[in-house]
């Protein structure tokens, strides 16, 4: 079985240590260590996790953060790198459905902050598992857009939804839909066919999560 989420971590790993700490990544005021950072705390720290998706544990999340980040670089990288196998979302059983997307994500996050980067060639297989974790992503963000939305991966898939009115269709490959709907629409390469206005909407849109 092809172990994506491993490939993915270990190439982001191998970027982490060739740029250093200080590299910027598309996350807004986030370097490479800070990134770093959010992946040790994300799978060492589940007293402090909570608060990357729950605002009122955001303030704590973010202390023990800046205090992961402070930490010396190269011990940072290892632990990502690395995960402990007690860790909810990265043991043997969890790793590939709780990790293929997060570090393709981040992996992209890093890769598409420098200058000259291009979509990878990803394989046939990363793309489906990278679809079958979008769709459940596309459908909670974009369900009240207010248009006629067709979400279109193709050779994997299409969703119907939105609030209706004008159509308007997101078409792209599944790593680059992941990347839009996580609110990465600036460095996602889709095409949006439909009314100016509708595509401006959609590629501004607060779709984090």
């Amino acid at each position: 079985m092809p172990r994506y989420a491993r490939a993915e971590r270990e190439a982001l790993a191998d970027l982490l240590l060739a740029l250093g700490p200080d590299a910027p990544t598309i996350n807004e005021g986030w370097a490479t260590r800070d990134l770093a950072a959010h992946l040790v705390l994300r799978e060492r720290r589940p007293d402090a996790a909570g608060g990357i998706l729950l605002p009122p544990l955001r303030g704590y999340a973010e202390r023990v953060r800046r205090r992961l980040a402070a930490r010396p670089y190269p011990e940072l990288v290892a632990q990502v790198r690395r995960p402990p196998l007690w860790s909810p979302v990265s043991n043997p059983l969890t790793d590939e459905l709780a990790n293929t997307m997060e570090f393709f994500i981040h992996h992209e996050d890093v890769r598409r902050a420098g200058s000259g980067w291009q979509p990878r060639d990803l394989p046939t297989g990363l793309q489906s598992a990278l679809w079958k974790r979008a769709a459940p992503m596309v459908r909670l963000a974009l369900r009240r857009f207010p248009a006629d939305l067709y979400v279109q991966a193709p050779g994997h898939g299409e969703i119907s939804l939105g609030r209706g009115g004008e159509p308007l269709r997101l078409v792209g490959a599944p790593a680059e839909l992941v990347l839009f709907v996580s609110g990465r629409q600036r460095v996602a390469r889709v095409q949006l066919n439909g009314s100016t206005e509708a595509a401006r909407r959609l590629r501004t849109a607060n779709l984090g999560m």
